[in-house]
This record gives structure tokens, C-alpha cells and sequence, in this order.
């Protein structure tokens, strides 16, 4: 009895550092993303400096005023109304597109699934271009609202049709990642007739959206996106242990009492809504929900638990880290960010690839 005793200490004790370590790691990806945050409001167009930046920053929040066109309310009005909104806009579309592809992966057990794997981006950028190019909207507005709400409505479409096909019986996931591939392709083609009439200014508008980028951005664009990746993301966090339910097979899932087909319609949902809200406003930024999840993964295990806050923290630092690039190479904005999350995310999924650990699946 006392060696057995002993040994469940042990096994106590080996968990909780066990668990401290994975926390460790999330709160140093924390304290990164602040130190991220802190760089990507002072890089640009006008110097700031990086403890000037917080300093300016803490004292609007304060309430300090200013004389108008004075320095400090250059100063103020640069990072409180330009650069703070782009690197808040950039958390959330990083938490958000990393924690999607995390919730994918695990729910499609395929780790090549991510946020855009049901066709949202294809019909997304469709929504844009005939907002674009033939003015054709769903809602009585103007300028970047209606291409929001096309692409927002238009992204829906394809998670609609997905979800269509996952309550037919006897459906594997497998079966909606190629529903998702067809209705993408579909999108595509759509697309690329429309964008045949368009002229070449249109042709630029277009393509530079689809790269994806925060620039822009401003506090009006945020609340729509916030509220549905917080909800969405907590909405998760709170549902972690069935995702690892799930990941034992769906008839392992099924025998612990888990509904399995009626859960995978729930988070296709979630996520659904949570993708096509950020690229509404940011256009497509690859790789971030692809690779990311990967990279949590081989540090932290499989467990989602630990998977999904970390995704919620190295999903930002990968996203302002290539915006912080962007506005170094080209301050004015002329490189989107996109560009960049490509040229890391191409070869560092591929090293991925190459390295993968296969017990984290």
C-alpha cells in the first residue's frame, strides 16, 4: 500500500510539471506577442520608438490630450488610430485562423485540413470580385462594407453546402475535405469568367485582396470580427476534450457517448463563421492555419487542451511577425503581408512535412 501510495505521488508530481512546462510555453508565446505588438506599431512611415510607443499608447488610454498637429499628437493619432487597430486586427485574424485549423485538423483528422479547406476562400474572393467588377451586391451599401458583406455572405455558402453533405449518413471526413475541394474549384472558376470582363484597375484591386493584409484596417473594422472569433474561440477552448474524444476514431468517440456527427456539424459551423468573418476584412492569408497547429503540436503534444490556446497566441506572433517584415521591406504598404506569410509558410510546412513527428497524430 505505501509503495503504491508512493508511486501515485510520483505520478502526480510528473503531471503537474508536466502541465506547468505546456503552460510555459503558452505564457512565453505571450510575452513574445506583446513584445510583437510592441514592434509593429513603431515600424512604418514615421519613427516611433518601442517604449515610446506604450508610453503613448498608456497615456491615451489615460485621457491626455494634445495640441492639435503638435508632435505628440502626430504621434498619438499615428499609432492610437492607424498602427494599434492593424496589429489588433492582426491578433485576431491569427488567433482566429490558427485556432480554426487546429479545430479542423482534429475534427477531420487529416493534417492537411485548414480554416479554407470547405471552399470559403474560393467563394469569398468571388463575392469580392463581382462586388468589384460588375457592382453586383446583396445589400443596399457602398464601397468596402458591401465587398465586406459579399464576401462574408458568399463565404457562407460553400460551410452551407459542406454541412448539407455531413448530415448525409455514412459520410468520413475524408468525403468533406474533396466536397470542399469541388465547391472550390467551382469558385475559382466563377471567378476567373468574371474577372475576364474586368478592367486592369479592377484586376489589381482584386488580386491584391486575395494576397491578404492588414492594411487599412481601422477600430470601425473590428468589433464584427472580434466578437465572432472571441465567441468562437472560447466556444472551442470549452469543447477541447471532445476534440480529443474525437481524435481516438469516431466509433471509439461514439462509444464514450459523444455525438459524433451532430459535433462535427457544430464545429464546421463555428468555424465557418469564424473564417469567413476575418477574411472578409483581411482577404485571404495563407498558411497561418495550416502551419501553425503543426508547430504547436510537435511542442506540446496532441493534446487539444494545450493545442488551442497556443494556437490563439502563435497564430498572432506568425501573423504581425510577417506584417512587422511587410512594412519593414516596404513601409508604405506596397508589399501585402500575405506575400511574406507565403515565402515563411511555404518552406516551413514543407520542413514540417519532412520532419513530422507521426505520435502527435
Amino acid at each position: 500500500m505505501l509503495a503504491s501510495g508512493r508511486s501515485d505521488d510520483k505520478l502526480v508530481t510528473e503531471y503537474r510539471a508536466y502541465t506547468l512546462k505546456k503552460i510555459a510555453i503558452i505564457s512565453g508565446g505571450i510575452s513574445l506577442l506583446a513584445v510583437l505588438v510592441g514592434l509593429s506599431v513603431t515600424v512604418g512611415y514615421r519613427d516611433i520608438g518601442f517604449f515610446q510607443a506604450y508610453s503613448i499608447i498608456f497615456d491615451h488610454i489615460s485621457g491626455a490630450v494634445y495640441e492639435y498637429h503638435s508632435e505628440e499628437w502626430w504621434d498619438d493619432w499615428i499609432i492610437c488610430n492607424t498602427r494599434l487597430p492593424r496589429a489588433i486586427a492582426g491578433i485576431v485574424a491569427g488567433a482566429g485562423l490558427a485556432v480554426s485549423g487546429a479545430v479542423m485538423q482534429s475534427v477531420m483528422k487529416n493534417p492537411l485540413a485548414d480554416p479554407y479547406t470547405t471552399g470559403i476562400s474560393s467563394a469569398a474572393v468571388f463575392g469580392v470580385t463581382i462586388a468589384m467588377v460588375l457592382g453586383i451586391t446583396f445589400a443596399d451599401m457602398r464601397g468596402q462594407y458591401a465587398i465586406v458583406f459579399n464576401a462574408f455572405v458568399f463565404g457562407m455558402i460553400p460551410a452551407l453546402a459542406v454541412m448539407g453533405v455531413s448530415r448525409m449518413n455514412s459520410v468520413s471526413p475524408a468525403t468533406l475535405i474533396l466536397a470542399g475541394i469541388a465547391i472550390s474549384y467551382f469558385f475559382s472558376a466563377l471567378d476567373t469568367l468574371v474577372m475576364t470582363m474586368a478592367t486592369a484597375e479592377d484586376i489589381k484591386s482584386t488580386f491584391l485582396w486575395q494576397i491578404g493584409s492588414l492594411d487599412g484596417l481601422r477600430w470601425m473594422d473590428l468589433p464584427i470580427m472580434l466578437a465572432i472569433v472571441s465567441i468562437g474561440s472560447l466556444l472551442t477552448g470549452m469543447l477541447s476534450r471532445k476534440l480529443n474524444i474525437l481524435s481516438a476514431g469516431d466509433e471509439s468517440a461514439a462509444g464514450l457517448g459523444l455525438n459524433v456527427s451532430r459535433y462535427r456539424l457544430f464545429c464546421l459551423i463555428l468555424l465557418s463563421l469564424m473564417t469567413a468573418s476575418i477574411i472578409s476584412y483581411t482577404g485571404i492569408i495563407g498558411f497561418v492555419g495550416l502551419v501553425v497547429p503543426h508547430v504547436c503540436r510537435m511542442i506540446l503534444g496532441s493534446d487539444n487542451r494545450f493545442v488551442l490556446p497556443a494556437c490563439a497566441v502563435l497564430g498572432p506572433v506568425a501573423v504581425l511577425g510577417a506584417d512587422i517584415v511587410s512594412k519593414t521591406i516596404s513601409p508604405m504598404g506596397e508589399l501585402p503581408m500575405g506575400v511574406i506569410m507565403s515565402f515563411i509558410g511555404g518552406p516551413l510546412f514543407l520542413m514540417l512535412i519532412i520532419r513530422q513527428r507521426r505520435e502527435v497524430w
